[in-house]
């Protein structure tokens, strides 16, 4: 059995990352709605991507015998200001998961759960990801290319 703090804060991240897919098909629907298929498909893959990290969490705690609960997710809207209010958002989303990660690794060193610490390095890992395909994309918005014109250039291989 992993530590219960420990624990609470990966059942209460199972909620984040599912609530980020659905934040994340959402931006996917309103790039789609444009006529941005590229850009659509790039966040339909953030959303499954954050799906499977949820996944991932609960077949952790599955594993280890751990209790948990369905967090209740918000509703989302595919309704934007602008694109490039929308990946900013997405930016500090991640960063505000990094965040997460980084605290749930300190407690489980805290209370010397050696055993979720080693689970969320992976996640620590993959937020260096998630945050530098964001951010790449802020910048590719900032530049002030017309987004259809910057469709070549989202990489499906990215993820």
């Amino acid at each position: 059995m992993i530590n219960k703090n420990v624990a609470e804060l990966l059942n209460a991240q199972i909620g984040h990352e599912l609530g980020a897919s659905q934040q994340y098909l959402a931006i996917a629907s309103y790039f789609a709605s444009q006529g941005l298929d590229a850009w659509g498909d790039f966040f339909f893959k953030q959303s499954d991507e954050e799906r499977s990290h949820a996944l991932k969490i609960v077949r952790f705690l599955l594993d280890t015998g751990t209790p948990f609960d369905f967090p209740a997710l918000p509703s989302h809207q595919p309704h934007f200001d602008s694109a490039l209010e929308v990946v900013e958002k997405s930016l500090s989303w991640e960063q505000e998961v990094t965040r997460s990660f980084h605290k749930m690794a300190e407690v489980a060193l805290a209370e010397k759960d050696f055993t979720s610490f080693q689970f969320l390095q992976w996640f620590i890992e993959e937020q260096v990801e998630e945050e530098a395909s964001i951010g790449r994309l802020v910048d590719l918005i900032r530049s002030g290319i017309n987004l259809f014109q910057a469709e070549p250039l989202l990489s499906r291989d990215e993820h």
